[in-house]
């Protein structure tokens, strides 16, 4: 029989916390017994026995993460996992994000979604109440980002199962604590859809204005989509051109083609006197807002002699596959949406 534990180091009893001891007793009850498992199942990590004996004997976390990423950038995989696992045993969010890639993609390692949600779950339990400024919070926040991703198709033959009301829980976390653009926009697609809970267009714009702004390629062709042809909220269709050209000239890789797809639609439609009105606001708007690397980002270390707070965008970001509700959207995220959608037709 195989049981889950949740790790209990750095304990928290505050209601922000996601992976609690309620949550594992609920959690084993309503998502392991619908597949049939009932038994402790931790991530197995190797001895480290890396090649250097300072990492092996007295480095940091920090060090042995520097070192594993420096073996991964040089092709040598198999001493990365262990130097990463060795970090990753110490604590280090950075480490365990990084596995939980490669478990997720088979990158360096025999692929296991499992394994990968493991490590995402890991991070969630005990970074969940970081600082949003902390140097590890952009690897945290795509952690949560990834576990809804999993809640959201479940992981065949395991314990994990399709869960979409949680995955909308998870997100919403993300995107209004860390505020991450990617968990503003998967949450405002649920809403939109009406996938784990009821559809509500109106916070769905809400959510797509935050992450539009921050430069979501995705989320400015959506929220100008639903401007254009007013979906939800009242129609502005320089105001949703505007957006659909932004999103347009960012856009890049599948993004693009989406992208191009919303902006035919809503060109054609138009008059020749919205087309212009709606550049010279898409111009004035992207003079003010310097690019993002990709649309849809994930953070990875640049090189092991970068901080880690410097970051970059990787552009293969993976959303492979409950909890009980998490902290509801706290007052100041609140209010941000909500003047948000209000300024929406008027920017």
């Amino acid at each position: 029989m195989v049981q889950l534990r949740i790790q209990a180091e750095k304990l928290r009893r505050t209601p922000m916390r996601i992976f609690n001891e309620s949550f594992q007793v609920r959690f084993v009850a309503c998502v392991l017994l619908g597949a049939g498992l009932t038994t402790t199942q931790t991530i197995p990590v190797s001895a480290f026995d890396g090649a250097k004996p300072l990492i092996e004997e007295k480095a940091s976390p920090m060090e042995a993460f520097r070192f594993g990423f420096k073996a991964y950038r040089a092709g040598d995989k198999a001493t990365a996992v262990d130097a990463l696992q060795f970090a990753a045993s110490q604590g280090s969010a950075m480490a365990q994000w990084k596995l939980g890639r490669m478990y997720a993609s088979g990158d360096g390692v025999e692929t296991s979604p499992l394994r990968a949600f493991e490590y995402f779950r890991d991070i969630a339990n005990v970074h969940a109440e970081d600082s949003p400024n902390s140097p590890e919070a952009p690897f945290v926040a795509n952690a949560f980002v990834e576990l809804g991703g999993f809640f959201m198709t479940g992981i065949s033959g395991t314990y994990v199962g399709k869960n979409p009301y949680q995955a909308r829980q998870i997100y919403g976390y993300a995107a209004s604590y860390f505020g991450d653009p990617n968990a503003q926009y998967l949450l405002a697609k649920m809403y939109l859809e009406g996938e784990g809970g009821d559809k509500n267009t109106r916070q769905s714009a809400r959510w797509l204005k935050l992450a539009a702004e921050k430069g979501h390629a995705l989320a400015q062709a959506e929220l100008g989509r639903m401007l254009f042809h007013g979906e939800g909220v009242s129609q502005r269709r320089v105001r949703g051109l505007k957006w659909i050209t932004i999103a347009l000239k960012r856009a890049s890789g599948y993004d693009a083609e989406t992208v191009r797809l919303v902006h035919e639609t809503a060109f054609i439609l138009a008059s020749e006197k919205e087309r212009r009105n709606a550049v010279r606001l898409a111009e004035k708007w992207l003079k003010k807002n310097a690019p993002l690397e990709v649309s849809v980002s994930a953070p990875i270390v640049v090189s092991s002699d970068t901080p880690p707070a410097q970051l970059v965008n990787d552009t293969k970001t993976v959303i492979v596959a409950p909890l009980e509700p998490l902290q509801p959207i706290n007052a100041a995220a609140a209010s941000a949406t909500d003047s948000g959608i209000a300024n929406t037709n008027g920017n």
